[in-house]
């Protein structure tokens, strides 16, 4: 027989590749050739059944074995949690966590440092600017507005004729109308003297 498949060979479909267990057909007659391919076929039979025994005899050992981790109170759980606890440990001891590890730190340390002295900066320009000038100028302004509003408060609560946002607009309106001699359109306030009727 040659090396070059037949035509009959390629027609039968038999495969032809170098893989494929055909060169070790070669040199036997026809009829060696089925045989050799019957005794195959029944050895592959013979396999497959085993593969098929051992996969129910494995299925029936991983039931066993779950009716046992019940028993004695294990859950898919605690399993799930073992686990993981397993592969975090694994992890953590790794070579590429350690250097991770290693690499975090020192970024840490060196953001820490670097945010520690913006905030010095940023507190030292802070007290500058509260011993400013214009700093001053501006808390006194609001140190006497919230003084004529507390003080429009706690006489309109021992009467109990203004709101808070009246006082507010008040003193606000008295703040507006000081500034160049301009009085700014207001609602009418009750008098605190005079009782409502």
């Amino acid at each position: 027989m040659s090396d070059i498949a037949t035509a009959e060979e390629a027609s039968a479909g038999v495969d032809m590749s170098p893989d494929s267990g055909i060169n070790e057909l070669q040199g036997l007659t026809p009829e060696e050739q089925e045989r050799q391919r019957q005794e195959w076929q029944q050895e592959l039979a013979k396999i497959e059944e085993e593969i098929r025994t051992m996969r129910e005899v494995l299925a029936n050992k991983q039931k066993k074995a779950g009716d046992l981790k019940r028993k004695l109170g294990y859950t898919v759980w605690k399993e799930f949690q073992d686990d993981m606890s397993q592969g975090i440990r694994n992890v953590r001891e790794s070579n590429v966590y350690q250097k991770t590890e290693s690499i975090v730190k020192t970024t840490a340390e060196k953001t820490t440092s670097i945010l520690g002295g913006l905030g010095s900066s940023v507190s030292s320009k802070l007290g500058q600017l509260k011993n400013s000038e214009s700093f001053r100028s501006f808390e006194e302004r609001v140190g006497s507005a919230y003084e004529n509003v507390k003080t429009k408060v706690v006489t309109s609560r021992s009467n109990s004729t203004q709101s808070f946002d009246d006082a507010l607009r008040e003193a606000d309106g008295s703040r507006k109308g000081s500034v160049g001699g301009i009085t700014p359109a207001s609602t009418p306030t009750i008098p605190e003297e005079k009782p409502l009727s």
